[in-house]
């Protein structure tokens, strides 16, 4: 469920909230000189003031040991080499502007294109900049009432998207109408798929910029959907597409578009109609688009080749099945110029591994067997290629190279996430990395593994704040998995004492909570909380992400099942430490971890005195296609595991007080999932607490996400008895 795992991490990206909760504290005299931490700054300022220093937008100059950085107002271009690590200013945003005549308000989205070079944008206008000549001009620009752009940086084309059609303006400046369609059913150059399948957008420029690969979808099966607008009077309703499970589904096709001849072509689905159109690459001679179909069962997936001249199928080039789901998310990565050999990442072996093929479909070497999970390639380079991998612990995120012939080696051996860019002659690497110790670090290393320069070493800005602290632990599941665990105690925190406990919860795919990174993944206002006297506490149940197929596959047709007993696994857990106070537990999450939150108090009556589910899935027929289906199967195809999975079937369990938060213009998780239940709750005569949020969607952002999680963690504290 990609959506769930998007919104899941915009979620922690503005989590902590509000005005101080209604529970009194003694501080420490150790402390007394430290300032508390409101729940107004936990949720407003963790990603603003409190974020870790760090070099925004670093970026290699081609050709050359050089790099760039932007300052932390985006206001300053900075300059530095391995050679010469002394800094220096190479252009202001004033300065920027002057020679542009352009109204930029930041260096935000820089890339450079070349040795002197640089392309930036303000998502209408395309500039391109050469720093040695101080000069530079306006390239392309798109309508003020055009939504999606994509440029292409080596040929200046750009695509771009009006009402669902979309548009080209090439040499010259012409525009070029691209489609034409009349029928808002069709919906052409944005991603499709509800975004699953690592899609993210619909606009795919061939290498050589001359042609141009789109999505285009028609969803006239798929269900109208009614979001109401209460900010009009009287109100209106907008009506979105909604494929439910079960139900009719968009049908995919993929244009190509031929600048120079103006001609249109179409790729189709070869093994069902609505099967899936996913993963589009081009080959680098731009003779061949490459595309991964999967099935509407998502039980199989071909990777089948078109030509670009006239749109027919050439070959498929392998196929792959499974029990459980296939779920290609990478498009194929063609290494090397003027061959079609290209690398696909594939899970069929237990894990996301690296295979090395040629362009009829023989494998010419499997480049990696981890036991762990390969979780993107990056580039190649001096004959390398450069991917992102978990490591050994599954917490960690590091970046390995290896060569075609399958000899590679780890790059990044500090423990932590690192976040890494490969300098253009492959020698050395930028690498941005925290830890549960380390807040942000910024190093040149190279490829040796020796730290050349230390660029940036952040401090701890929570230093002068009263703050608990967080523990990564392990338990065994029933079946001996390892799972991974995150206790946050207070900052005066006394063993001999009683402490209740908040158990935060997310537990589906696509989603990993616990994490050795700065604050171990967390979000401040679970600090701001455990200040208040709490423990709180999250396990990475089976089903979460980044630990292989066998870790993940066990939730297939079972939706909450395995999780919940993880979930159990880790209350037995707490209840046998002897500062917990087993009779005050509580329980919240948001999307899945709302159908968490909510299963655990149904499922598990009298587990937890409180509960608060937020935008929670309340039953899967009423969730979308393209997630659901490839976890529960359709309705008719698995009606026990509906029936079992549903919390109307549950209802009539709960113990404690239970509070459900809904967005009411929620084009994710719809509505009808709270109402539902809800509803179910009144027929059975049960009090529960709702509580919409007007006109926010599956998130609750800006200022009233200060009210939300007040509102959430009052909830907890005072129904926690």
């Amino acid at each position: 469920m990609k959506h769930l795992k998007i919104v899941f991490i915009a979620l922690l990206s503005f989590s902590s909230l509000g005005q101080s909760g209604p529970m009194n504290k003694i501080v420490p005299k150790r402390a007394q000189m430290k300032k508390e931490l409101s729940l107004a700054e936990a949720v407003s300022q963790q990603y603003r003031s409190l974020r870790p220093d760090r070099l925004n937008q670093f970026g290699w100059i081609p050709g050359g040991d050089s790099y760039t950085y932007v300052t932390s107002n985006y206001q300053t271009l900075m300059t530095s080499s391995v050679k010469d690590t002394e800094v220096h200013i190479m252009l202001t945003i004033q300065e920027l502007n002057t020679a542009l005549k352009s109204e930029l308000t930041s260096f935000y989205g820089l890339k450079w294109i070349g040795e002197t070079k640089f392309m930036i944008s303000d998502g209408k206008n395309f500039y391109v900049y050469d720093v040695d000549s101080k000069t530079g001009e306006l390239v392309r620009q798109a309508p003020e009432k055009s939504e999606i752009t994509k440029f292409h940086s080596e040929s200046y084309n750009l695509a771009y998207t009006i009402e669902n059609n979309i548009h080209v303006v090439a040499k010259g400046g012409e525009v070029n109408k691209v489609t034409m369609h009349t029928d808002k059913n069709i919906v052409t150059g944005q991603a499709i798929a509800r975004s699953e399948f690592g899609i993210t957008e619909g606009l795919f420029w061939s290498p050589s910029g001359q042609l141009l690969a789109f999505y285009e979808k028609d969803e006239s099966k798929v269900s109208d959907y009614p979001l109401m607008d209460n900010s009009t009077t009287p109100g209106t309703l907008k009506s979105i597409k909604y494929p439910m499970a079960g139900g009719g589904s968009e049908t995919a096709r993929v244009g190509i578009y031929n600048i120079n001849s103006s001609e249109l072509l179409y790729i189709t689905t070869r093994n069902g109609k609505e099967n899936y159109l996913t993963n589009v690459s081009w080959t680098p001679d731009n003779q061949f688009v490459v595309v991964a179909e999967v099935n509407r069962d998502q039980d199989h997936m071909w990777l089948n080749v078109f030509s670009a001249k006239n749109g027919k199928f050439v070959k498929t080039l392998f196929e792959e099945t499974s029990k459980t789901w296939v779920e290609p998310e990478h498009p194929a990565f063609f290494p090397l110029e003027g061959s079609n050999n290209f690398v696909w990442v594939s899970e069929r072996n237990g894990y996301n591994n690296l295979y090395y093929y040629d362009f009829d479909g023989n494998l010419i070497q499997q480049l990696t067997d981890h036991k762990f999970v390969v979780k993107d390639i990056m580039e190649y380079k001096n004959k390398q290629v450069y991917y992102t991998t978990t490591g050994e612990t599954p917490t960690q995120s590091h970046v390995y190279s290896v060569s075609l012939t399958g000899k590679g080696k780890i790059l990044t051996r500090a423990n932590g996430s690192h976040s890494v860019q490969i300098s253009d002659d492959g020698k050395f690497f930028h690498d941005n990395f925290s830890s549960h110790t380390v807040a942000n670090n910024d190093w040149i290393i190279d490829v040796k593994g020796k730290i050349v320069s230390i660029k940036m070493e952040s401090p701890d800005k929570l230093r002068n704040y009263i703050i608990g602290t967080a523990e990564i632990s392990t338990i065994d599941a029933k079946d001996g998995t390892k799972l991974y665990t995150r206790l946050i105690k207070p900052s005066n925190f006394d063993p001999t004492k009683k402490y209740p406990v908040l158990v935060y919860v997310y537990g589906g795919p696509h989603a990993q909570l616990v994490t050795d990174s700065w604050l171990d993944g967390a979000s401040l206002w679970m600090y701001w909380m455990a200040e208040q006297g709490y423990l709180i506490y999250t396990v990475d149940n089976r089903g979460s992400a980044e630990r292989g197929v066998s870790f993940e596959s066990q939730i297939h047709r079972q939706l909450g099942t395995v999780e919940m007993e993880d979930q159990m696994t880790g209350v037995d857990y707490l209840k046998s430490l002897p500062y917990v106070d087993a009779s005050r537990l509580a329980v919240h999450g948001w999307s899945f971890g709302g159908f968490m939150t909510t299963s655990l108090m149904l499922r598990q009556p009298g587990t937890f005195n409180a509960g608060v589910a937020g935008g929670p899935v309340t039953d899967w027929k009423y969730y979308e296609i393209m997630y659901g289906e490839r976890y529960m199967d359709t309705p008719d195809q698995n009606p026990k595991g509906y029936e079992k999975a549903s919390l109307m079937t549950h209802a009539a369990n709960l113990e404690g007080e239970l509070l459900l938060i809904h967005g009411t213009v929620d084009p994710t998780v719809v509505m009808q999932h709270s109402l539902s239940l809800v509803n179910k709750f009144v027929d059975l005569g049960i009090q529960v607490d709702f509580f919409p949020y007007p006109m926010h969607e599956h998130n609750v952002r800006g200022k009233d996400r200060i009210h939300l999680m007040t509102k959430v963690l009052d909830y907890v504290i005072e129904n926690n008895k």
